[in-house]
């Protein structure tokens, strides 16, 4: 199994690539964990050079990002196949990945798009919080604390009296304001490549509204090899 999985910031693409990779046995590979694992080698020359781009607030090239995963397909466990999650952004990802697979022989099994629908996802996304003990997830909406002053899992507990002892912890980006500013960055350079992919008879789509495990099962079904690579028929039009 080769597979991209595409959708905006908050889709589920992390879950979905894990759930995948448990189930076929191939590896889930984000750009990012490929960053930090090459920051953390102080010999690594591209480890470094990667960490000063970092730095200075700028974004990896996609030469070396294409080189990074290029190396990344070399290893034993990619052998039968891979996930890659989140990757590519943009159209010029999208051609010099293609252009780095073809060099490799290497033909994608599908590349599905994980179709949210804005506004519901930036709810899905501002509402959460989580236990700053345990890390147990929680939500404004969906899912509140039996008690709002105690975790449900691990029992710890805050004083409403006094602020400073505050149990429960929001990511800062965790805003509407910010998931916005993202959704929109997604729809303006990552979208596009949709097209591309569509072109090519290998977008499937899956509606990313539904539950996780729904989500799963639609992952599978679209991928399934039996069903061949034809696209089925989107349940939504998500842009």
């Amino acid at each position: 199994m080769r597979v991209i999985l595409i959708g905006p910031p908050g889709a589920g693409k992390g879950t979905q690539a894990s759930r995948l990779s448990a189930k076929y046995g191939v590896p889930s590979i984000s750009t990012g964990d490929l960053f930090r694992a090459r920051t953390k080698d102080p010999n690594d020359p591209l480890g470094a050079e990667i960490n000063r781009i970092m730095k200075e607030g700028k974004l990896v090239p996609n030469e070396i990002t294409v080189k990074m995963i290029a190396e990344r397909l070399d290893q034993p466990d990619c052998k039968n196949g891979f996930i890659l999650d989140g990757f590519p952004r943009s159209v010029e990802q999208a051609e010099s990945l293609d252009k780095m697979l073809k060099e490799k022989g290497i033909r994608l099994d599908g590349v599905v798009q994980i179709g949210v629908d804005d506004e519901k996802l930036v709810e899905r996304i501002s509402g959460r919080f989580a236990c700053g003990k345990c890390g147990e997830g929680y939500h404004d909406k969906f899912h509140q604390p039996k008690d709002p002053h105690k975790c449900d899992k691990c029992g710890a507990t805050e004083d409403p009296a006094n602020p400073e002892t505050t149990l429960w912890k929001r990511r800062p980006d965790d805003n509407a304001t910010t998931v916005r500013a993202r959704l929109e960055t997604y729809h303006s350079q990552t979208a596009p490549i949709l097209p591309f992919y569509d072109a090519k008879g290998v977008l499937k789509v899956v509606d990313g509204m539904a539950s996780m495990d729904d989500v799963t099962r639609q992952i599978e079904a679209a991928l399934d090899p039996k069903e061949g690579v034809k696209k089925p028929a989107p349940p939504k039009k998500y842009g």
